[in-house]
């Protein structure tokens, strides 16, 4: 499986680091140097990547903002990828470019693969490509939800296909019980509503309005108010073009354009071009004709009936009062009625549809029960898997004598409370099944087990943490992981065991630590160092590579304090072949 790879990163005016460019590679990548030159903006420049919150106090000062690029590379399978190509984004020769620019007021702006986009988008992004590992991330394990979330991860499909019918029977059950809900407590109101529509109904149907019957009579009306003016009009038009047969020397076009094309008839012979126009005045003549026989038929047809407008107003009036109350015009009333309708045949059913939801919210909670003790099983046989793999871990971190177990429990309710009936019980659930996960950690034989929040010292965590994502790689690796102070509160032998498994997490991903432990840092594939100039920043020059007697230098440097010291050399120069002997 090819997975992501963090290429490089370019810092620019962020805390102590001024410009410079942190080339990674895949593997295990160890970033070392002295105390406060700017190791930690390694992990915070990432998290600003990766969607964190932008922090004003980050720009350096001096500077108008602070931009962190990177450069990540995406298989074309990757979900991340298809989500960045839904925002926009486009891959530079088959990376991916991700900038975060931080002005010194606080504002921020995101950029994905040459597109600016929301910064909600690269934290979409972060748990498909980064997972980035600090002391307040150590935090994060500590809640319940993220132990249970860690659990059915590392669980697989054993717990996510039960999980999958479990939670679409959960959202069907929510779903009734909201509409069982509405439909009983509302019973009053729905029978109201019911009345109001039932009424409306009625007065619809006593009236029987037609489709568009408003329009034709508003037309009908006009008509016939102005019948007598229409007539006048009619009758006048037609005398202009047809003539007046009570004034036999009155003038009219139809006379006047026969006797124009009489005179071009007449010579048509000698001139095509007057021929067509004579053929054009034919057709002025036969088309005033057939105009003066339609005025005179309309004429005809018109009639002044005081009573049929009194009948259209009549009718005009009653769907005025439909229109008023139900639609801007009788259309928009009769599809009013068309869906009060099916609204009323709803509401009138309301004992049926209590009967038939009432027996599926009771096959759904049986439904659910079966499911959530499948799920507990499936959790408690991965449980029993996830505990040992992680104290063998443990053992190989210098807690030979450390034993995690999870405590998987649920919270019985009332019976009359809401709850699923499970083993006999009564117990609260949710939408991720009844369980409440908790990791417990007994650091040595004799102690309890306590949750790891209680029992684990600040560098028990850390080793805690790092077993359990050295677990995870073998099921259901991130691509790349980035730790800072993983080594907090450890050192000699288990150090050096952090470090190789730390190595060992790196043959399935991509691994970034921030160490100040020389044990570590000799297990890493590249070891960069950060060194701050005379001046107390970090430029372009100020992030290496070490290799050969450089790194042997810096080693010496981290394990004694000084560089040149014969005895610190001779302790790097046997880390690193302790950890090449490993390789």
């Amino acid at each position: 499986m090819v997975l992501s790879v963090l290429e490089e990163m370019r810092i620019r005016s962020l805390g102590v680091i001024d410009d410079a460019v942190v080339e990674l590679s895949p593997g295990f990548t160890a970033v070392t140097g002295e105390t406060g030159a700017g190791k930690t903006m390694v992990v915070t420049s990432l998290g600003l990547l990766l969607g964190g919150r932008a922090d004003p106090a980050l720009v350096r000062i001096g500077a108008k903002s602070a931009v962190v690029e990177g450069r990540i590379t995406v298989p074309a399978e990757s979900s991340a990828l298809v989500r960045a190509e839904e925002a926009g984004a486009e891959l530079d020769e088959g990376a991916l470019l991700i900038s975060r620019t931080v002005s010194a007021e606080g504002r921020s702006r995101a950029h994905l693969g040459g597109r600016s986009v929301p910064v909600g988008v690269l934290a979409e992004l972060a748990d498909e490509l980064v997972a980035v590992h600090g002391q307040t991330d150590q935090q994060g394990l500590l809640k319940l939800s993220r132990q249970r979330q860690a659990l059915d991860r590392y669980a697989g499909d054993a717990v996510a296909v039960p999980l999958a019918k479990y939670t679409a029977a959960y959202r069907r059950l929510r779903a009734v019980a909201v509409e069982l809900d509405e439909i009983t407590t509302r019973a009053r109101e729905r029978a109201q509503e019911a009345d109001m529509l039932r009424f409306g109904l009625d007065e619809i149907a006593a009236v029987e309005p037609r489709a568009g019957e408003d329009a034709e009579l508003a037309a009908e009306a006009e008509r016939l108010g102005h019948a007598e003016a229409l007539a006048s009009a009619a009758t006048a038009a037609h005398a202009a073009l047809a003539g007046n047969p009570e004034d036999p020397e009155s003038v009219d076009a139809t006379t006047l354009v026969a006797g124009a094309h009489r005179a071009l008839e007449a010579v048509r012979s000698h001139d095509p071009a007057l021929a067509g126009l004579a053929e054009r005045i034919g057709e002025i003549g036969i088309l005033l004709g057939d105009v003066a026989g339609e005025l005179a038929g309309y004429a005809d047809d018109l009639d002044a009936d005081p009573l049929r407008l009194a009948a259209v107003e009549e009718r005009r009036a009653a769907l005025n009062q439909l229109t008023r109350k139900y639609g801007e015009n009788i259309d928009a009333v009769l599809a009013w009625a068309e869906q009060s309708a099916v609204r009323l045949t709803e509401l009138d059913s309301d004992d049926e549809r209590i009967g038939e939801l009432t027996a599926e919210r009771n096959a759904l909670s049986d439904e659910l029960a079966g499911l959530a003790e499948a799920l507990t099983e499936a959790r408690a046989e991965a449980a029993e898997r996830f505990g040992a793999a992680v104290t063998a871990e443990l053992a190989s971190l210098a807690m030979p004598h450390a034993r995690v177990t999870i405590d998987i429990r649920q919270t019985e309710v009332a019976e009359d409370a809401d709850g699923v009936e499970v083993g006999g019980r009564t117990v609260a659930y949710g939408p991720t099944g009844v369980d409440e996960v908790e990791l417990l950690l007994a650091p040595h034989p004799g102690a309890p087990p306590r949750p790891i929040a209680k029992g684990a010292s600040g560098g028990e965590l850390s080793r805690v943490m790092l077993a359990v994502e050295v677990v995870f790689a073998g099921t259901d690796p991130v691509p790349t992981y980035l730790f800072d102070e993983v080594d907090a509160g450890v050192g000699g032998k288990a150090a050096v065991e952090i470090g190789r498994r730390l190595a060992k997490l790196a043959k399935s991903a991509q691994v970034v630590v921030v160490t100040h432990l020389p044990q570590v840092a000799a297990f890493a594939d590249r070891q960069l160092l950060v060194e701050k100039t005379n001046d107390g920043s970090v430029t372009r020059s100020g992030v290496k590579v070490l290799e050969g007697e450089e790194r042997i230098r810096e080693l010496s440097r981290m394990l004694a304090g000084q560089e040149d010291s014969e005895t610190a050399r001779a302790h790097a120069e046997e880390l690193l072949a302790t950890a090449r002997a490993d390789a």
